[in-house]
């Protein structure tokens, strides 16, 4: 019996790219994204930090040669201003009110449109509608349309029925506000409940039903805790918008009777004032608070990510 031997098979040298050619790929690859990140620098970046050099300054534009460094006494000054201090009180209250009536507004309609009837494409298109809606437009909509004491709709309706005629505006100004933010806000809510209640396990859900789980009991123990994520991120985001709102205070009530959030005293501050400084340490001091609201945000953003891909 002869053994056969086999000669090995003659291995292929692989040729690895050089690093300098590595590095050129990378390169071209990148280079058309470098004019938006250029874009962005100078757009964004630049003026953030304008603002905080000029935040270290005592500056007013009436006494341009009266220019000096003031270190941290703007931002020592906008923490202990009665006036400023109750402008975030304010800022509070209506990102607060805002964004959890509009949470529970979009949940109600997102478990509406959650169901099948018809003309709910229509239906879907109409309840979208007021987000996109350019928000000084829908403050004027809601200051002459709707609050006029003489001629808006909401006089006009209580005429009809032989109600009382409140000058809406006066009588509860920031609560017109809010309810002109909760109006343009719902529809956000409702998109990403919505774009929620359609991640559902549906086939957990039939299993329920068949265990005889009525619809209080499925929405309690299922969809909610499905929801809170998403609850989470509608709250995140609407409170982003909201803490930086300017047009509806501005339109609705010029910042008075009680209404001036932080975004229009930064604004009365700067161009009724001319306190470069001071306004510039407002700014900054509402900066950080979107971004530190903007990080829960991302976060809650990457652990939905995180679960698709679980489940997927």
């Amino acid at each position: 019996m002869t053994a056969t031997t086999t000669a090995p098979a003659a291995v292929t040298p692989v040729r690895t790219e050089s690093r300098p050619n590595a590095r050129l790929r990378a390169w071209a690859t990148r280079a058309p994204l470098l004019p938006a990140l250029i874009f962005m620098i100078a757009v964004t970046q630049l003026p953030f930090v304008a603002t905080l050099v000029i935040s270290f300054f005592d500056w007013n534009s009436l006494y341009p040669d009266a220019r000096g460094f003031a270190g941290l006494a703007n931002y020592a000054e906008v923490l202990t201003d009665p006036d400023l201090r109750r402008s975030v009180w304010t800022t509070i209250l209506l990102t607060v009110a805002v964004v959890l009536a509009s949470l529970v507004l979009g949940l109600g309609l997102a478990l509406l449109l959650d169901r099948k009837f018809r003309g709910r494409g229509i239906v879907r298109t109409l309840l979208i509608a007021p987000f996109l809606v350019v928000p000084v437009a829908a403050a004027l909509l809601w200051k002459h349309v709707l609050y006029n004491p003489e001629y808006g709709l909401f006089n006009g309706l209580l005429h009809y029925v032989g109600g009382p005629q409140p000058d809406w505006i006066s009588d509860t100004p920031l609560l017109a506000v809010e309810a002109s933010l909760v109006w343009q806000w719902t529809p956000f809510m409702m998109l990403i409940l919505l774009a929620g209640l359609q991640s559902r396990d549906h086939q957990q859900i039939e299993a329920a039903r068949v265990d005889g789980a009525g619809d209080w009991q499925i929405f309690r123990h299922l969809t909610l805790p499905h929801l809170r994520r998403y609850l989470e991120l509608g709250a995140l985001l609407g409170s982003i918008y909201i803490v930086q709102n300017f047009d509806a205070v501005f339109t609705i009530t010029s910042g008075g009777l009680g209404t001036a959030n932080l975004p229009y005293t930064v604004y009365q501050t700067f161009y009724q004032a001319h306190e470069n400084g001071l306004a510039s340490a407002a700014g900054v001091l509402v900066v950080i608070g979107s971004i530190i609201i903007a990080t829960f945000a991302l976060r809650v953003v990457s652990s939905l990510f995180r679960e698709e891909v679980g489940r997927s």
